[in-house]
């Protein structure tokens, strides 16, 4: 009989499968330690699907281990006593086995970088909970097979010890950080407010006595005092100022993660401070704001930076220490536990791992953000603050120009709160690049090779050919469910943030903000996506018509429908522009980085669209099916034209060529959503701004981040925050800072009845 898999290897297996699982689990767990932290900093694929794999593979390969060492210890049978009886030289290692199971509970702890991948693994404690009972039985259960003569029963108990502290903290935190929990520990006392029911009590009773009696609306006691002592800083902030002004808004505005409502006399404070900022200060503050976002939702850091945290971190750590003490002081070749060597040395690395991880992740905490903001009750201890400041200038965020380029920012990888890149993607190139579909490979040539074999034999013809279109390379990737990962992956560039485009989103939303003084100003400046420019240009302007005209483009379209027409044209415009603002002087230099803060936010607001549907889904609306029909349009006009990859300005050109007197939908009728040659004919009443024309078209990109950003769901802004971060939730936090937003109780009402009786 031939068995299947050779009995060498099943011997091999057998022999070696326990220790390569647990090696591979601590080696799983060194990666998670070292590179989870990488994935706020970074948005490359590569790095989020290693920390993917990775996060995925360190429970099962724990799981895995503690199973196997299970199964061994039960199919051996028999009392542990009765086998020394028979074979007193013992060399089945079966305390050390034993000894192992702990650091498998260890491991399934985690790392303190990362207890979730995405936040719905945060509403899976439950499971990790029941997790952690059964393979506290099954850990128990391995530690009882070797008694009563385990010679490694005390090292044991402590890893025991050590590994269900660590696997309670990773289930704690999973716990805090599900968005219910996480919403219940933000809600305060409730709140019934003055009894009405005794006050109009006593002011029947006084009005039924005959007395003249009347009720008086004050204002909070001591809330002038608390505003006239508060002052906002007006100078520029140090980078400890910046972690402990980011620490005091992460806990006012963490609430709006879970949609809470926060108070006007929140938005009053923090829409002073924001007023008073510069760009670059306030970019530092919502990164570092962010990062306290981010600790809480996918790290152990809650659970860690308390008081029961230390004491806990410092009983496990002392264990392992201990543990460590103990196993080094044993006679390891003695009579009755003749341990092997390399069982030997695998201990040893479980034991110096196990220290190495903890030392790494408590020096992570002694320089973490978290510090410095516990420092801010102990200001006077001016050493810890002076090293902590000089840590801190090592994160500092840095600008810089390369190649001669715009400044951008340019923070080391291992310094960076998040990726400070603007993902882009522009339909004309991507029309450009795809060109036209390519016949599906089929056996045509072979066909005209051999004619006499495929017309003796028709069916394999027919059945040669269905192989081939099933096998070709564009179907199995539709059907595999990957054509928009490779999308994404070939057609998506990543650019740096530039200070130019960061200071034009700041200033605009600035300039808002210090308008938006009523509840009614905020609401109609956050629903605006571009018409309130469009109407503060056109009340400014001499010739109102070209903005009118402008209005129909975002006052008569679905939002999607907007963007899509505005990035289009946007791109012929640019394409257009490109030798004019090359021969120009001085003015031309402003001009073009003026167009260059046009396209990169065009380009952005089609990747959110189309590449992150899951943001935008709140106003996307059928942007899909206008980008496929929009696509479909432009590849067909581009292959009429015999247009390549690297003609995208002569493309332009073709299309804005076009005469389109005559409306798009009047000749095509609505059945194709392609909005193509009607964002032509928005670019051509575009140019007819001249020197305006950037300048408006910046502002009503900015409009569209903005209307994107806030409403957009908040959890989906925290998904972001661990895979690199968006440009728009940075937008979404700046936008709440301003006061602009719903989410605020903007009304300040009364909030105290008095009786007044007469005499």
């Amino acid at each position: 009989m031939v068995q299947p898999i050779p009995s060498s290897v099943r011997k091999a297996w057998d022999t070696w499968n326990i220790r390569v699982v647990v090696l591979s689990s601590l080696m799983l767990q060194t990666v998670l330690i070292l590179v989870a932290p990488f994935r706020k900093r970074t948005g490359q694929k590569l790095v989020i699907l290693l920390i993917w794999s990775s996060y995925l593979l360190a429970d099962w390969a724990a799981d895995f281990a503690v199973g196997l060492i299970s199964s061994g210890q039960g199919n051996k049978g028999g009392s542990r006593a009765s086998k020394l009886a028979n074979s007193p030289s013992n060399d089945d290692n079966s305390d050390l086995l034993a000894f192992w199971a702990p650091f498998l509970l260890l491991h399934l702890g985690g790392p303190d970088t990362i207890t979730a991948f995405a936040l719905e693994d945060n509403e899976l404690w439950l499971r990790h909970f029941l997790g952690l009972v059964f393979q506290f039985a099954a850990t128990v259960y391995v530690y009882i097979q070797t008694l009563p003569i385990n010679k490694l029963w005390i090292p044991t108990v402590l890893m025991f010890l050590a590994g269900i502290i660590k696997y309670f903290e990773r289930t704690r935190s999973l716990y805090l950080a599900s968005l219910d929990s996480f919403r219940q520990s933000m809600l305060k006392a409730p709140d019934p407010g003055p009894n009405y029911a005794k006050l109009m009590e006593e002011y029947s009773s006084m009005k039924e006595a005959r007395l003249p009696t009347k009720i008086e609306m004050t204002p909070e006691p001591d809330k002038e005092a608390k505003d006239a002592n508060k002052s906002v800083k007006e100078d520029g902030l140090d980078e400890f100022e910046v972690v402990l002004y980011a620490y005091q808004y992460y806990r006012i505005f963490k609430g709006l993660v879970v949609d809470l409502i926060l108070s006007f006399r929140e938005r009053k404070e923090s829409r002073e401070f924001f007023l008073n900022r510069e760009p670059e200060d306030a970019l530092k503050v919502i990164e570092v704001e962010l990062n306290f976002i981010y600790d809480v939702l996918f790290t152990k850091v809650v659970v860690v930076h308390s008081v029961k945290g230390y004491l806990s971190r410092f009983v496990s750590f002392s264990s392992v220490v201990v543990a460590l003490g103990l196993f080094w002081s044993l006679e390891k070749h003695e009579h009755e536990h003749n341990f092997e060597k390399f069982d030997i040395v695998v201990t040893y690395t479980l034991l110096f791992g196990a220290i190495t991880l903890d030392a790494i992740a408590l020096f992570m905490l002694i320089f973490s953000d978290w510090t410095v903001a516990g420092l801010e009750k102990s200001k006077q201890n001016s050493v810890r603050r002076y090293v902590m400041d000089k840590f801190l200038k090592f994160k500092k965020s840095k600008w810089s120009k390369q190649n001669g380029g715009p400044e951008a920012l340019a923070t080391p990888i291992l310094f960076r709160r998040w990726s400070e890149k603007v993902s882009a993607f522009n339909l004309i190139t991507f029309c450009l690049k795809k060109g036209p579909q390519k016949s599906v490979p089929d056996v045509e040539h072979s066909q005209a090779c051999f004619p006499a074999f495929f017309n003796a034999t028709p069916t394999l013809y027919l059945s040669c050919r269905k192989v081939c279109q099933f096998f070709s390379v564009q179907n199995a990737i539709s059907s595999l469910g990957i054509e928009d990962f490779l999308d994404e992956w070939f057609h998506v560039s990543r650019k740096p943030l530039t200070k130019k485009l960061w200071d034009f989103i700041f200033q605009e939303l600035q300039r808002k903000s210090e308008v938006a003084e009523d509840s009614e100003t905020a609401k109609r400046i956050c629903s605006a996506r571009g018409a309130y420019v469009l109407r503060d240009a056109e009340l400014e302007s001499d010739n109102p018509n070209i903005y009118s005209n402008l209005l129909e483009y975002i006052e008569n379209v679905e939002y999607d429908e907007s963007l899509l027409l505005w990035h289009v044209a946007t791109e012929l415009c640019y394409q257009h522009e490109e030798e004019d603002v090359s021969r120009n002087g001085e003015k031309s230099k402003k001009s073009d980085g003026d167009r260059d803060v046009s396209k990169l936010l065009s380009d952005y607001m089609l990747y959110l669209l189309i590449m992150q549907t899951k943001m935008m889904s709140a106003v996307a609306g059928i942007g899909q099916i206008r980008f496929r029909d929009t696509r479909a349009e432009a590849e067909r006009f581009f292959v009429r034209k015999d247009l390549g990859p690297e003609k995208t300005k002569e493309a332009c050109e073709k299309i804005l060529s076009l005469n389109t007197e005559v409306k798009p939908v009047d000749v095509k009728g609505d059945r194709s959503k392609s909005v193509l040659f009607e964002a032509c004919r928005l670019a051509k009443e575009l140019q007819k701004l001249e020197g305006r024309k950037w300048e408006i078209m910046n502002k009503v990109w900015v409009e569209m981040l903005s209307y994107g950003a806030s409403h957009c769901r908040p959890d989906t802004h925290a998904q972001q925050i661990s895979i690199g971060g968006q440009l728009i939730t940075l937008v979404w936090l700046l936008m709440a800072h301003f006061g602009l937003g719903e989410q605020f109780q903007i009304r300040e009402g009364h909030a105290r009845a008095k009786l007044l009786v007469g005499k």
